[in-house]
């Protein structure tokens, strides 16, 4: 069985990580979660959820401020790690190797160990800051997706755009979810 670890930032938008555990709790993929405390609060205000049933999601829930967890060596193997959503302090910390939490510690063991690495940026407008700070996660090796609706799926709610977003964004890590709408496909 194949190993992910899903970080949640606290940027609007947790759905996306809630979503990738949702969508990848009936896969041959182990789950290892790990939220920001300001992700504890977004949840609060974006969801009619707690964070204990969102923890209870993942095959392993790691505390953020845990930096000696498992998900923190080299030694975890796995796919890699999705940030979703990710903030931009989130990036900053990745991009800057100054890790202050478990989420970005990590991200960093993702990047060095050359294992994929999937952040979904959630900002707009955007300054010549954070695109730096993107351009240079995307020469560490790490890859930009941000959570851009995919129109041409046709979607009917907010919830057919999250899962599209989820699933293209497994699709990075060779995780073919069947939900994925395919341009050919539609």
């Amino acid at each position: 069985m194949q190993r992910l670890i899903i970080g949640i930032s606290g940027a609007s938008g947790v759905i996306y990580g809630v979503r990738a555990l949702e969508l990848l709790a009936d896969m041959p993929v182990e789950t290892h979660l790990v939220m920001s405390k300001s992700a504890e609060l977004t949840v609060h205000y974006e969801l009619d959820r707690s964070v204990q049933d969102i923890r209870a999601l993942a095959d392993e829930s790691h505390s953020v401020r845990n930096v000696g967890a498992s998900i923190a060596s080299g030694s975890f193997g796995g796919l890699g790690m999705l940030i979703a959503p990710c903030s931009i302090r989130t990036l900053g910390e990745i991009v800057s190797g100054v890790t202050s939490s478990l989420l970005t510690r990590s991200a960093d063991v993702a990047l060095k160990e050359r294992r994929r690495l999937v952040l979904m940026v959630r900002e707009t407008p955007l300054h010549l800051g954070h695109l730096r700070n993107m351009v240079a996660a995307t020469e560490m090796g790490a890859v930009i997706a941000p959570p851009v609706p995919a129109f041409y799926t046709g979607p009917d709610s907010v919830d057919q755009m999250v899962t599209q977003s989820i699933a293209r964004s497994l699709d990075l890590f060779g995780i073919n979810i069947p939900e994925t709408q395919r341009w050919t496909e539609t």
